[in-house]
């Protein structure tokens, strides 16, 4: 019986924590609007690469090296916004930019 109730606190503790990290997140992009651009490009890259997948536009070696790309864009801009306290400066927007551009261009569309 005292596993159960442990247990039960254990879940319930994660789920209000998991609660109030969503909501965290959704303010903290409302207040970084240049993170929140640079992430959101990501997620649409990443969608046009699965879409180029699905339609046999590029092979699954070719889309697993580009979302590998895609990600590791993604990786820098969160050790940027973390050496920052929680954002990205305007350089460090515009280097990001350029890579997401190089990106582009090779998925193609």
């Amino acid at each position: 019986m005292r596993a159960t109730k442990f247990i039960l606190a254990i879940a319930t503790a994660a789920s209000l924590a998991a609660i109030g990290t969503s909501a965290d997140a959704a303010t903290w992009g409302q207040r970084h609007p240049r993170q929140h651009e640079v992430l959101h490009r990501e997620h649409h890259q990443l969608a046009r690469i699965n879409q180029e997948r699905r339609e046999g536009e590029i092979s699954r070696g070719q889309a697993r090296a580009m979302r590998a790309t895609t990600r590791s864009i993604a990786a820098q801009d969160h050790a940027d916004a973390r050496a920052n306290g929680g954002y990205i400066t305007r350089g460090q927007q515009h280097r990001l930019n350029a890579e997401e551009n190089a990106q582009s261009r090779a998925i193609g569309r």
